[in-house]
């Protein structure tokens, strides 16, 4: 099993926005329960962000029933991999792999509301795809 761990600053949006597209993939997979997905903030709000929810949502991933949690280093050690997504910075730990995701910020650009989310939820769904791919990849190596 491969456990990968989505971590953001408050855990409302952007790595729960990851987990969900990461575990729709997953579904997909012939062996779905060789994936572990989950999400944290390291400053965990208290709900969901909306537009994140409604985002994913037109694109048929259902994230509606999660709730944010805090990231602790129970959490991370119990990953094999943890993938940062934006500007929440997670100290490593001995054990798992790390990654950091630039997502890009279309409110810097002056574009907000579901136009900003659909496009944040565009660049996580291409680094998602990007990272289903080498896991699979890696784990299909007989060399590894």
């Amino acid at each position: 099993m491969t456990s990968v761990l989505f971590v953001c600053v408050k855990n409302g949006g952007k790595s729960q926005m990851a987990a969900g597209l990461f575990r729709a993939l997953a579904d997909q997979d012939p062996e779905p329960a060789r994936w572990q997905v989950a999400s944290a903030g390291t400053k965990a709000g208290t709900t969901l962000n909306a537009l994140s929810v409604a985002s994913l949502a037109d694109v048929g991933v259902d994230i509606g029933d999660q709730r944010p949690r805090q990231l602790t280093p129970a959490l991370q050690q119990a990953a094999d991999l943890v993938v940062t997504v934006g500007e929440a910075e997670v100290q490593p730990l001995d054990g798992p792999r790390y990654e950091v995701w630039e997502i890009d910020e279309p409110s810097l650009r002056g574009i907000d509301g579901p136009e900003r989310m659909a496009l944040v939820r565009d660049d996580i769904a291409r680094h998602v795809d990007d990272l289903h791919r080498r896991l699979v990849a890696a784990d299909e190596d007989p060399h590894r």
